[in-house]
């Protein structure tokens, strides 16, 4: 029994669907009242009772999995052929197939991931608005105004504000309404006016965090970003900080980790260094929180931001940003999950 069901496992795997008639053929020879899924059914019954009890989880999983299989041939036969699946011939008297089409979106994946991490470490998730002011992208941040960014080539400009250009709007709002101590994350899309390549985007997702209590320090920043970096790429991969400048952190760092898809050798990704740029990191600057109304003689704190399509690149190996937005199925169905 065990080699017939391997058997059938690797028939279906081998079994070549181009089309409707060869769908058909599928449906015939494994889930049909005649079909090899039913033949051991069918043998099942007259087995003893105790291989009776073992063999029929075997088969019952069998069957949902051949059925799992014939449910996503039909949808990949129906987009192709940009026909209805369904006009085709079917057993009713069949359980309906489970949905093996539903998924999520890699980067939602990686936003539960990091959302669990930060959550376990009493971090609570804050959302913002990604239409905003100036004051809340800009002003409060330390940028001065006749800062670069603030131009036109730099930022979008709608009617009544601006497109937020970093997820460090939500900062300012949370040091605002939340006495501290203070441990928060915020996610979502941020909008920059830059050439779409492989490696940047008009728009593309970031993950914020800041905390806030007495006596923190460096350290405290740099080991939850080892500790964070570990947890998302295991224990073999490197990370390194650089010293940077961000208006609103004092010192500023920027967090790079060895680059997972050419393993330090150099690809199009790393520019051919062996490392890529998470995202920066710092001590959040004395004059935010005098900005924020926020006693910095008594309180001290840290913030990062970090790219989360750049995370998705390096999980799962893809080397070109573009992908994440252009909605191809056969990309997306990579992702797919059964239900």
């Amino acid at each position: 029994m065990d080699d017939r069901v391997a058997q059938i496992y690797n028939k279906t795997e081998t079994f070549k669907v181009t089309d409707l008639a060869s769908l058909e053929e599928f449906r015939k020879f494994f889930i049909s009242r005649k079909g090899e899924v039913a033949i051991l059914f069918d043998e099942l019954a007259k087995m003893p009772v105790e291989k009776r009890k073992k063999y029929g989880i075997v088969l019952n999983k069998l069957k949902n999995d051949v059925e799992a299989k014939f449910s996503f041939l039909s949808q990949k036969v129906s987009y192709y052929n940009k026909t209805d699946c369904c006009t085709i011939a079917r057993d009713l008297t069949l359980p309906p197939p489970s949905n093996t089409l539903g998924s999520l979106h890699p980067i939602c994946t990686i936003v539960n991931k990091i959302g669990g991490f930060f959550n376990h470490l009493g971090f609570c998730i804050v959302d913002g608005p990604e239409i905003e002011n100036d004051w809340y992208n800009f002003g409060a941040l330390n940028f001065h105004k006749d800062h670069p960014a603030r131009d036109m080539q730099d930022t979008f400009y709608v009617c009544n504000g601006l497109l937020r250009t970093h997820t460090t709007n939500v900062q300012i709002r949370i040091i605002e309404s939340q006495k501290p101590p203070t441990r928060a994350i915020s996610y979502g899309k941020v909008f920059r006016n830059e050439a779409i390549s492989a490696r940047s985007h008009c728009f593309f997702h970031q993950i914020e965090g800041v905390y806030i209590n007495e006596e923190v320090s460096l350290v405290d920043l740099k080991t939850i970003l080892l500790h964070f970096v570990r947890y998302l790429f295991g224990s073999k991969v490197e990370i390194r900080f650089r010293p940077s400048y961000f208006p609103f952190t004092e010192p500023s760092i920027e967090v790079d980790i060895s680059c997972t898809i050419c393993n330090e050798n150099g690809c199009k990704i790393c520019k051919y260094s062996g490392w890529v740029e998470l995202g920066g990191a710092g001590m959040i600057d004395s004059q935010v929180f005098i900005n924020c109304d926020v006693d910095c003689e008594k309180y001290s704190g840290f913030a990062f931001g970090i790219g989360i399509e750049r995370i998705a690149m390096l999980l799962y190996h893809i080397d070109d940003l573009r992908i994440f937005t252009e909605n191809d199925v056969r990309f997306l169905n990579q992702f797919t999950v059964n239900f």
